[in-house]
């Protein structure tokens, strides 16, 4: 007899939610799962934080002093899963400020990536040949300490107007070599859905932009925010990507599971882009179950960033060889799904710099000489006399020699 798969009938068993702070042990589900009732609640200064956390002095007199800096707020979902004795805890450490904010190494910059320099239109970066950078707030959902933008993340708490998008959607019509456009910020999920929608059917117009990304946290500082209606309004706008902050396995909570969810189930494809923390994830095996867990999210690593060099985040900062260490104890170790590519945003506009452990050991006409994840060594018999087979009527070959290319590749 075929055994009958359907659901039984009935109501469904209950979502499973993570743990609450006593504070808020009383609020009825319909407002905790209110994106809206999460932001206007947000923590924001030492009487908040005290509410939930026992404070060292450190952390006391960093929110005080930190804070001049850049701002602190965060949601009751994400503070909830602090630990609320433990200073070290790794997702506390990454919003609550502390006096080491205030020192500035002798290498930090208040712009690393020279974003100010390639911006043509206010909130508009330009630095790669077919993508540009869009900056439509400074608001986020909560602000991580290790920001790269600290310059500009939470000073205004404003949202890009209408008549400025005009002007970079004009900007992006004009110059035809664009095909990627890329949503950021502060977050762009903090703003409204028709604010949202204004810029993406704007940009989805122009015949030239092929892909549009959204570069988010919120998924993970408050996963309240992806409603059906928020998936409804993106899903009108394919090909859209989303790239999800993710930092720590603990960060991966059922709420954050559905918001994913529903995102992937919408056909919108996640990747995820993690920063490499002193004292956070710069251990091998945090690391790897975080990847691990992404994936079973559906959320595809994507890039691992080495810090960059902001001012007043040298404590969060590692050796660039403990990031290599990472991705050799991923690589060939766990599936290559989990496996990012970690790169250096370099200084001074340089753009992303992937960097590999030393896989190729030497090179001939005649052989490839290279190692396993094992330490073994192998080599690979290159063909004799290979040249190109491109055709030279290649149409693809003769469109990209009408471009102009800086480079190596050019």
């Amino acid at each position: 007899m075929q055994r009958d798969l359907e659901e039984p009938p009935g109501a469904k068993p209950p979502q499973p939610s993570s743990p609450r702070a006593a504070v808020w042990e009383a609020v009825p589900d319909s407002l905790w799962n209110d994106w809206h009732w999460q932001m206007r609640h947000r923590l924001t200064d030492v009487a908040d934080l005290k509410r939930v956390l026992t404070l060292t002095p450190e952390e006391e007199e960093g929110v005080a002093r930190a804070l001049q800096h850049l701002r602190m707020a965060i949601t009751p979902y994400f503070a909830s899963l602090l630990d609320p004795q433990n200073p070290g805890c790794p997702l506390r450490r990454q919003v609550v400020p502390t006096t080491q904010e205030l020192v500035i190494g002798q290498a930090d910059m208040a712009d690393p990536l020279s974003e100010d320099e390639h911006s043509p239109v206010p909130g508009l970066v330009h630095r790669y040949p077919d993508r540009v950078l869009v900056l439509v707030t400074d608001q986020c959902a909560a602000y991580c300490r290790h920001c790269t933008r600290r310059r500009l993340v939470g000073a205004k708490q404003q949202v890009m107007g209408l008549e400025q998008m005009d002007r970079v959607v004009r900007y992006v019509a004009e110059h035809t070599e664009v095909r990627d456009v890329l949503i950021s910020g502060g977050d762009p999920l903090i703003m409204s859905d028709r604010h949202i929608e204004y810029l993406l059917a704007r940009l989805r117009a122009i015949p030239h932009v092929e892909i549009i990304r959204l570069g988010t946290r919120v998924p993970v500082y408050l996963p309240q925010r992806i409603t059906p209606e928020l998936v409804e309004m993106l899903r009108r706008y394919h090909p859209l990507y989303i790239n999800i902050h993710f930092n720590h396995p603990a960060e991966v909570t059922p709420e954050v599971k559905q918001a994913c969810a529903r995102l992937v189930d919408a056909g919108i494809p996640l990747g995820s882009q993690t920063v490499l923390l002193r004292g956070i994830n710069d251990c091998p095996h945090i690391m790897k179950r975080l990847m691990q867990l992404m994936l079973t999210i559906r959320v595809r690593p994507y890039y691992l960033y080495q810090c960059d060099l902001s001012q007043g985040i040298e404590h969060f900062r590692t050796s660039v060889a403990k990031g290599i260490e990472i991705i050799e104890s991923l690589r060939g170790h766990t599936t290559g799904l989990a496996v990012p590519q970690f790169c250096i945003d370099a200084p001074g506009g340089g753009g992303k710099v992937p960097i590999l452990p030393q896989y190729l050991i030497s090179m001939s006409d005649g052989k490839a000489i290279v190692r396993n994840f094992e330490g073994k060594i192998c080599a690979y018999s290159q063909p004799e006399g290979y040249h190109s087979q491109c055709p030279t009527g290649c149409a693809l070959c003769q469109g990209e020699a009408q471009c102009s290319r800086k480079g190596v590749a050019g």
